[in-house]
Order: structure tokens, then sequence, then C-alpha cells
């Protein structure tokens, strides 16, 4: 039988369903798999950084100390000792975390699925940063909000621009205050102190999305939003960035009554993380493990950032401009007005140089000169290869 013959089933998909759309960047990038591109496209950490030799000590443990545990099914809230650990660590500052907060999730990307199906309904005002982080935007979308932009600069979001018109009918402010995705700024204390303060008014929760507070390149993280209001902010974690994002491993910190409302979303959604890829995250960091592995994280990350700032100040043209991040794994870069980013990206991956166009951050007012450059996966050779590549690729446009 000639199956070329069959006709595509003619299925009635959700509304939803029917909205979804594959990223037009997600296309161009596909190439970025060939080995020739120099690609600071992904928001990947490097491999290197990965514990194998631990991960594997840990698996052979755990299979042969409690087989039965590890691969039956488990509590929807997660594996408790982990969540006692995740809770101790972030008891700080005075802040008293305890483990009936914390949720752990099928990496952070579901946390934010889960907040989406328990706090937006459709044309729900959402508050997001100018740009902001583009699986958020990707998620909270499938629930139809209105986004609205709240101004930021610089150093990121801007309290005092969180006017009562602009909050009013809320349901959540999503931020990034670590070197945040794709901007690379962190917030400074202040503000952190003023956002705390705010959601201390319970208007709306104030979601603080943190992947990557670790890896602040001097080894001086500021704290949390979630320190200075425990039962106020909604904190989400992950050991993506630290261990490996294979595991599959975040979590959220959120108040008792919020907690209870996002258990049920999840054990709709797929009863439970992974009981196995919980108990070797935990049998991995319960005895300080990270706070020696996270240091060479961030040595590798600052040296890889430093030379492609470097890079950058020699092949960048007059008219552009880029932030110096301290941590994380981003740099963002303004181009002249008259430079679409998109376009620039179809003619620099034909010279085998890939990004992310800015665009795709923005959920209102896209910025089309703008784009974001990963370092961490790039060696300083290659940097200064590709850097060299795009600067001359830009000046050609002016």
């Amino acid at each position: 039988m000639d199956h070329s013959d069959l006709h595509a089933p003619t299925w009635q998909l959700s509304e939803r369903a029917r909205k979804l759309t594959s990223s037009a960047i997600r296309e161009i990038l596909k190439v970025t798999e060939r080995p020739e591109v120099i690609s600071f496209a992904g928001g990947l950490p490097a491999p290197v950084t990965f514990p194998a030799e631990e991960m594997r000590a840990a698996s052979d443990r755990i299979l042969r100390d409690t087989p039965a545990a590890a691969l039956q099914y488990s509590a929807t809230e997660g594996y408790l000792p982990l969540r006692e650990w995740i809770a101790k660590r972030y008891s700080v500052n005075g802040a008293q975390i305890r483990p009936t907060q914390v949720l752990v999730t099928t990496g952070s990307q579901q946390a934010l699925d889960l907040l989406g199906k328990v706090l937006i309904d459709p044309a729900s005002r959402v508050l997001v940063e100018t740009p902001t982080y583009l699986g958020a935007l990707q998620s909270f979308s499938l629930f139809e909000p209105h986004y609205v932009q709240v101004p930021t600069d610089e150093h990121g979001l801007i309290p005092e621009g969180l006017t009562p018109e602009l909050t009013a009918d809320a349901r959540l402010l999503y931020a990034q205050p670590n070197f945040q995705n794709p901007t690379g700024r962190r917030l400074p204390i202040e503000r952190r102190r003023a956002l705390a303060a705010l959601a201390q008014t319970g208007a709306f929760p104030i979601i603080e999305d943190d992947p990557y507070g670790a890896l602040d390149y001097a080894g001086e993280p500021l704290p949390t939003m979630l320190s200075m209001a425990p039962d106020h902010i909604v904190h989400l974690g992950s050991f993506s960035k630290v261990l490996a994002p294979g595991l599959r491993i975040g979590y959220i910190i959120a108040p008792e009554e919020l907690h209870f409302k996002l258990v049920q979303a999840k054990q709709a959604t797929d009863l439970h993380t992974p009981s196995f890829t919980q108990r070797i995250v935990h049998e991995v960091v319960k005895d300080g493990f990270l706070d020696t592995h996270v240091p060479t994280i961030r040595a590798l990350y600052r040296d890889q950032c430093a030379a492609m700032l470097d890079a950058l100040a020699r092949y960048m043209p007059k008219g552009v401009s880029w932030n110096r991040p301290e941590g994380g794994m981003f740099v963002w870069v303004d181009l002249p007005s008259q430079i679409d980013s998109m376009k620039l990206l179809e003619e620099a991956v034909a010279q085998n140089v890939a990004f992310v166009p800015g665009a795709p951050f923005f959920a209102n007012d896209a910025q089309r000169n703008t784009l974001r450059l990963s370092f961490v996966t790039v060696p300083p050779a290659k940097i200064d290869e590709g850097m060299a590549k795009l600067g001359a690729l830009i000046a050609s446009k002016l």
C-alpha cells in the first residue's frame, strides 16, 4: 500500500493548539548543529562542567541501596530530603524557608507552566521586564495573558515604574534579578528591597526566577528577594546551570496556599518529577559538593566572558554597544537602529556564525536592532574568530 496516497487526518485541534507556532529562530538555528558553525546562540551550560563521575557514583549507590524507592512512583511535592536541603539552603539572612514551601519540578520551565496554569486567565494582566526571558513568554502565552512591559534600564526593572495604573489587576510580575536572560543585567539591592516591600502588600505575586544566581564571577551574590519577603515572593530555582540540565530538576518555593494549588496542577500534569533523578541530585549535593564545584564553573565563564568582551571591543564598529555582565551566560548587544538582527542572522549563519536575535524577548514593541550572545560553550580562539566575522558583517551594513 502506498502511504503517500493517504490524506492527513482532519482532526479538530484546540484553539490553543492552533495558536502554537514554531519559532522562526529555531528553524534558522537548526543549522547551528553543523560543526563548522561558531554558535553564540544556545543558552546551554558548558558540558565540561557536568560532574559525570560524581553522578555515576551517586547512581550506583542509589541503585545498590534503595532501588525500589528510586524506581517507584513518589510524592508530587518531591523527594523530601531534597526539599529539606533546598529549604535549608535558602534559609539565610534571617529567612526561614520550610520544606512545605518547596515543590520539585521537572526543570524550572515546568515551574513557569504550573504558575501559568494556576494564576493566568485569558486577558489577565501579566507584568514582564523589557526585554524578558523568551521561555517565560512562550509558557505564559499558552494561557492568553495581556502582557504589560515594565520600565527597565541598564540595571534592570525600575520599581518606581510599577505605578498603580500599570499594576492594576495584575496577576503576577515575572522578573529575573540575577544576570537576566537575555540582557545579563543584575538588579541592585535597593531595587530588590523595593520589590520585596511591594510583594508584601499582597496585591499580586512577584516571581523571582533565578537560574543564574550562583554564577556571579566574583562569588559575591546579592540577597534574594525571597530572603527579604519569604512568605510573599515566589522563587524559582534550578540545578540545570550548576549540575546538568539533562536531569531536569528545578523547584518552586512558594507561600503554602499557592504551593498547594501548584501541587494539584503538577499532579494533573506529570504526577511527580522523576524519583531517580531527584535522588541523584540529592546524593551529589548533600555533603557540600556545590561549594567546591560552582567556583570552577564561575572561573570558566568569567574567562570566556572576558574573551568575548575583549573581542567585541576589538571588532565591533562604532554605533554598537553592549553590557558588561558580572555573571551568568549572556551579553546583550544594541545595534544601530537601521539593522534588523533577524535578517542579520541569516547572513551570519551563511558565514558560519550564529546568535539569537533580540526581538522575540520582547512581549510587545520588539526592538529589532538587538541580539543576545552566549559565550559559555565557545573557547576563546573561536570567540575571537566569530566576533571578527560578526563585526565585519555589521560594519558592512553601516
